[in-house]
């Protein structure tokens, strides 16, 4: 006998979630991680000073609370101590004159909100969710459904029913039109097109590349009906809770592990095990790690994928909240864009994939303590700072003013590129400098040294060009039997939300096709 029905290879979200649904089903599963922690890019940590819990790489759940793996744990999840805690101010973008636009959690509020910079827009934004909402199953769904599939096929089947031949298409082709040109030909207000544009880059994309305006639709609806969740303690919690889940079902989870190579039946481990699987090996790593490293004879298939641009974390502990310039709603937002607008975001994401370092880079400034003072001891603060548009390989400073020296992140230009990023930062919040008690600076190469999947620096699983991308991401299925990949380089591509997971596990728990067809005929 199998020592396991499953092997998970791997505890990113996507690892976790996976497991932790085919231990609900019944399945005797084991988990394993080669990091110290569970939840590869989830982590929460004392990194600056003591009482101080930051977010280390990601921070916010929004796709999680609203995945279908959420759906199916969710209430599992709450018994072993997972709680989320919510926000009406979500996010806003803050410009250099001092002006901000918020995105807030109601229509009404949001069509208020963005005619107060022009009037219209309003109503441009009630255009936009008349159109959303009944073809939000359609939208939705293209991230929810394994499209190479007979779900896929049927999701095309259902848009044709709805909108007939010509209207799918036409629908499809919406789904691949640019940020920009959706922005632009939506809204006059450069204000709405500068407090819409970052998200893209929460997607892997920037806002003139294909596909970006459908996300940024997607994302503007989810965080209006959803919010900005995030867990009480810190985002391990949820990490924390998949794992006390699974163990409570009997299944495995173990740190520290290695695994060396990965076959139909099995794992191999660097310390001399071999761990076998009767119905599935579930790996949550990269194309290049799965197919150059742990299976063999298929580094071909890894060769050609592309990874994206890398990113840096600044984590500020302050000695008091921090005070911002301008709409007093800032001090209680829980992202803060501070950024030029969409033509800064796309000079920068340019720049970026030119090898410079942007002159001016879009700042997303976490403010954790919004919703959750326990993250840090009574009357501080805490910011959480990514930066999303950076080369791995630096060829220049678009600004001029910093030394690439030989274009490695070494810890020198780590330092001076966040120097640049805290003085432009503390132009808005002007109490930021004389607050700073600690500040830990990640680098893209900090990153890749911290989590083998961060390849580069990059976030988001690899590049997301049209080419690697909806029914071009890495597939789930891989060439050998039983072997099945998941993580942000396959659909529905990167985010916190388990996505992947999900989708594999569903596949893994339904029934064949020759069983479906026998029940069938007894009908």
């Amino acid at each position: 006998m199998a020592d396991h029905d499953a092997i998970v290879v791997g505890s990113g979200v996507n690892g976790l979630a996976c497991a932790a649904l085919l231990a609900k089903a019944g399945w005797n599963v084991c988990l394993l991680e080669r990091n110290d922690w569970f939840g590869g890019a989830i982590r929460t940590a004392e990194i600056t000073e003591p009482g101080f819990r930051h977010d280390v790489f990601s921070a916010w759940h929004p796709l999680w609370v609203g995945g279908a793996a959420h759906a199916q744990l969710g209430e599992d999840l709450a018994r072993h101590g997972l709680e989320y805690l919510n926000t009406d101010i979500p996010t806003a973008t803050l410009f250099p004159d001092g002006e901000s636009a918020f995105l807030l959690r109601t229509a009404d509020a949001n069509a208020a909100e963005l005619d107060r910079h022009h009037a219209g827009d309003g109503d441009a934004w009630r255009a936009l969710l008349a159109d959303f909402f009944p073809d939000a199953d359609l939208a939705f769904g293209v991230l929810g459904t394994e499209l190479w599939s007979r779900h896929g096929a049927a999701l095309a089947l259902k848009a044709v029913r709805r909108h007939g031949r010509r209207g799918a298409a036409d629908f499809a082709g919406r789904l691949l039109v640019s940020a920009r040109d959706w922005l632009e030909s939506a809204f006059a207000s450069e204000r709405a097109h500068g407090l819409l544009a970052p998200w893209v880059l929460h997607t892997g994309l920037g806002p003139d590349a294909a596909a970006s305006g459908y996300m940024a639709q997607v994302i503007a609806v989810a965080v209006q009906e959803g919010g900005m969740p995030i867990p009480r303690g810190g985002g391990a919690k949820l990490a924390d809770a998949l794992v006390s889940y699974i163990r409570e079902q009997g299944g495995a989870c173990e740190t520290g592990v290695h695994v060396e190579r990965v076959s139909s039946g099995g794992v191999r481990t660097a310390d001399g095990r071999n761990l076998t699987a009767e119905r599935g090996v579930i790996c949550n790593v990269t194309p290049t790690q799965l197919y150059g490293e742990l299976l063999d004879g298929l580094a071909d298939r890894a060769r050609g994928f592309r990874y994206g641009r890398g990113e840096m974390q600044i984590h500020f502990a302050l000695s008091e909240p921090p005070e911002w310039h301008g709409d007093e709603r800032l001090g209680q937002t829980a992202i803060v864009h501070v950024t030029p607008g969409l033509d800064g975001v796309s000079r920068a994401v340019n720049e970026a994939e030119r090898g410079l370092l942007p002159a001016e880079a879009t700042i997303v400034v976490g403010q954790p303590l919004t919703m959750d003072p326990s993250r840090a001891p009574e009357g501080k603060g805490i910011l959480w700072i990514q930066l999303q548009e950076l080369p791995w390989r630096v060829k220049g400073d678009a600004a001029a003013g910093l030394d690439v020296g030989d274009g490695t992140w070494t810890e020198e230009l780590r330092e001076r590129y966040a120097d640049r990023i805290q003085a432009r930062l503390a132009q808005q919040i002007p109490n930021l400098e004389s607050s700073i008690l600690a500040r830990t600076v990640l680098s893209p190469a900090d990153l890749w040294s911290a989590n083998i999947n961060l390849v580069q620096g990059d976030p988001y699983g690899g590049s997301l060009a049209l080419d690697q991308n909806f029914l071009w991401r890495a597939p789930h299925r891989t060439p050998v039997s039983g072997v099945w990949h998941v993580g942000a380089s396959t659909h529905p591509g990167p985010g916190l939300g388990g996505g992947s997971g999900a989708l594999v596990a569903a596949q893994l728990l339904e029934e064949p096709l020759t069983k479906r067809i026998a029940a069938r005929f007894r009908r």
